[in-house]
Formats: structure tokens, sequence, C-alpha cells
């Protein structure tokens, strides 16, 4: 579990910039006053400690001649209690110190190695001609807590200089989390509400810029929405036309044969005009729809019962105790029809039916479709659902069809909301179809 929670933590400090500013700030911070330290310690300490060196030893002479020779306790119990220094004398006649033996706070300066050398006397620690030693410390009891005082100010301010950090900088970057959520709306088709424009720095002109550019992709596909509305409009009037004159033409001999390819050719013709007015209404999302409770599985069984051809066609998985859904039956009729006719089409060689499977997941429903076929190629499964795509080997028009029929089922799926997946499920292409509640 730390593992887990350490890599998502650095993943997350990876993909968010303004973490890493504010650890950049952090950083930054820390360094400048770690080389300010080092460097004024560096320049001023051994100055100030030559300065320091005669004064000190001249002081450290008047304590030991104030104690006296021999040593008196008196006087150096006197002393430790008058100055914030603790004494130590050992001797021959006189073993003695002041403060506790377990007082750590009450530590002598001899330990300190930084004012002398190995080769001179130490600074601290005088002796008395009849044989005695006494040693200087400084007694740090009266200020033992304020280093750590210090030290929890310090980082409550470092804490709150980091948390100022962070919200000037989340305010800094909020532009970016409007561009992607505007990038998100635009990417759905919604362009009705463009991208906020809060600020007049060069993150507000990025927003102004998606802006018209999200405006002009906007513009554009309304072009061709228009456009091939107008266009399946026109064509109804002239194949209809075409179809009631075929109609007249005798039906045997050899006018009979093309007049059934006529036929053909025309409803396929009409087919074609339909789909494509279709598609043009599924982009526009949900307001297409006509919602109504439905019962999946029942579909799927009167879809596939649609087919004939005497035995059964598809193999049926259906779960039990499916939820019933709010779809539009005629265009989730429409999504099961071309899925299971485009598995029948690629998968008429295999000895094994196509496999339709219908299982819950969560509140919603999966929808799977498999054919036994020779599947594709996977570099063209991300273009197999654009309308008009059919790879090579499916370009004859008497097995391919016309390229819309995956192209429609994704637009059913998404207007519900819902995810549309392909791919190859060896041998056969599987296609997948998540519904949510």
């Amino acid at each position: 579990m730390p593992d887990r929670w350490h890599r998502r933590a650095h993943r997350r400090l990876r993909h968010s910039l303004r973490w890493r500013l504010v650890a950049l700030f952090l950083l930054l911070a820390l360094a400048l006053a770690g080389a300010f330290i080092f460097g004024m310690q560096k320049a001023l300490g051994t100055g100030w400690r030559e300065a320091a060196r005669p004064l000190l030893t001249d002081y450290v002479d008047r304590l030991a001649a104030e104690i006296g020779d021999p040593p008196d306790v008196a006087r150096a119990q006197a002393l430790a209690a008058r100055l914030p220094v603790t004494v130590r004398i050992s001797g021959p006649r006189v073993q003695w110190r002041s403060g506790n033996a377990g007082d750590e706070s009450a530590a002598p300066w001899n330990h300190y190695e930084r004012w002398h050398g190995d080769d001179e006397p130490r600074l601290l620690a005088r002796t008395t001609a009849d044989g005695h030693r006494i040693e200087f410390g400084l007694n740090l009891r009266p200020w033992r807590d304020r280093p750590r005082l210090w030290g929890w100010a310090t980082l409550a301010v470092l804490l709150a200089l980091t948390a100022l950090a962070y919200r000037y900088v989340r305010r800094l970057l909020r532009p970016l989390d409007d561009i992607r959520a505007g990038a998100g709306r635009f990417g759905r088709g919604d362009f009705l509400q463009p991208i906020p424009v809060r600020r007049s720095d060069e993150l507000g002109d990025l927003a102004q810029d998606v802006n018209a550019m999200a405006q002009s992709i906007h513009r554009m596909l309304e072009a061709k929405r228009a456009l091939l509305l107008a266009i399946s409009h026109e064509l109804r009037s002239p194949i209809t036309r075409a179809r009631l004159n075929a109609e007249l033409l005798p039906e045997s001999g050899d006018a009979g044969t093309r007049r059934a390819a006529l036929l053909r050719d025309l409803q396929e013709m009409t087919s074609l005009v339909a789909d494509l007015l279709e598609s043009e209404r599924l982009g526009q999302g949900h307001a297409a729809l006509q919602r109504e409770p439905t019962d999946l599985a029942a579909l799927v069984r009167e879809v596939a019962a649609s087919f004939g051809g005497g035995a059964p066609r598809f193999e049926l998985v259906l779960a039990e105790g499916l939820p019933v859904l709010a779809l539009d039956r005629a265009r989730m009729r429409l999504l099961l029809r071309n899925l299971l006719d485009n598995a029948l089409r690629h998968g008429m060689d295999a000895t094994q039916a196509p496999l339709v499977r219908l299982a819950a997941q969560g509140s919603g429903i999966v929808l799977t479709v498999r054919d036994h076929g020779p599947g594709v190629e996977a570099a063209v499964l991300p273009q197999l659902a654009e309308p008009f795509y059919r790879p090579d080997s499916a370009r004859e028009r008497a097995s391919g069809g016309v390229g819309l029929g995956l192209y429609l089922s994704r637009m059913v799926a998404q207007a519900h909301g819902g995810g549309f997946a392909l791919e190859n499920a060896g041998p056969g292409l599987r296609v997948t179809v998540v519904l949510p509640s």
C-alpha cells in the first residue's frame, strides 16, 4: 500500500504543473537559505573567532583567578550560580563539578574543538600550580528551549509561505483548468459555452485563441452538416422517381434481370440517404433520442430473430435480471441490426455462429457482438468506425456495405452516453458497447 501511494503521488507530482512549481519554489527557498547561511559562516566565522580568542582567553583567566589556587569550591559554586557557566574541578584534593552529572544541558565548552588545534592547550581549561585542572563550559539550560521554539516557528513560517505560494500558483494557473474543461466540451461537440477569459496575459490570449478555433470548427461542422442534409433531401425525390420508373419495367427476361438489379441499387441508395440523415440527427446527441424503458435482452432476441434463415444464426448469451434502461428503442434496434449484420457478413465462412452477449456492469449493461471471421489488421481498428471507411478485405460492395454501419452504431452508443470499442478477438472482430443507467 505505501509503495502504491508513493507511485500515485509521484505520478500526480509529475503530471501537476501547480505542484511542481510549488515544489520548485520550496526547494529554491531552502537552497537560497542554505547557501546564504553557509556563505555567511565562511565569510564571518574565521574573522570573528580570531577576534574573540584573546577576549575569551582573558575572561577565562579571570574566572580561574576568582576560583583561586588551590581551588575554592564555595567560590566555584557562587560563580556557577551567578554566571551561565559550568565548572569542573579535578585534581589531587578536589573533585567537584557544578550541576548534575546527567545534565546534558550543562555541556562543557571544551567538547567543541573549533577554537583550537590539537597542538594547542585547551582554550577553556586552566591548570593551577598545585595540579588541579579547572574546566569551564556553557550552561545551556536557560536557552535549551529557545532553539526548539525558533525551529518550530521557522517551520511554521516556511509552511505558511508554501501555502501562500500554492494559492498564488493555483490562481495563476486557473485559466488552464478553464481551457481544459472547454477543450473537453468542444471535443464532445458542445460549442455553446466558450472558455471564460479571466485575465489579459498570455493565458488569457490562449483562451481567446482556443475559443476562436472552436468557433471556426463549429462553423465548418455546421456547414458540412447542412450540406449533407441538403444533398440527402434533394436525392430523395429523384431516387423515388427512378424507383417508380423501374417498377414499370417488365419482370421477365433480360428486362426483368435489369429491373431487379436496378431496384437493388435504388434500395441501396435509399438506405444510404436514410443512414446519412440518421447520422446527422444522432450528431445532436441526447436531443435526438426518444427514451423509454427498454428490456434490452428482449430487443436483442427480436432483432436476432428478424434475420431468419431457419437454424439459429447467432449464439445468444443473455444474463438474467438485467436492469431496464431508458433507451431509444428505434436507435437501439438500428445499432443491433448493424452490428449483427456486420458479424454475419464477415463471419459467413466461419463454422461457429456469431456470439451476442449481454452482461450487467454496475447499474448499466455491456453488449458484446463477436464474429469468428478473419478479423482486421490492428492498424485499421481506429478507423473502422469512421463514416464510409471499409478495409481492403471488404471493398466489394456485396460484402463490405457502404461503410456506415459501425459508424451509426458508434453514434447511437455515444448519443446514449455510452462507450463503443472495437478489438480483434483472434479470430474475428469483437464490438463492445457499454450502456450506462
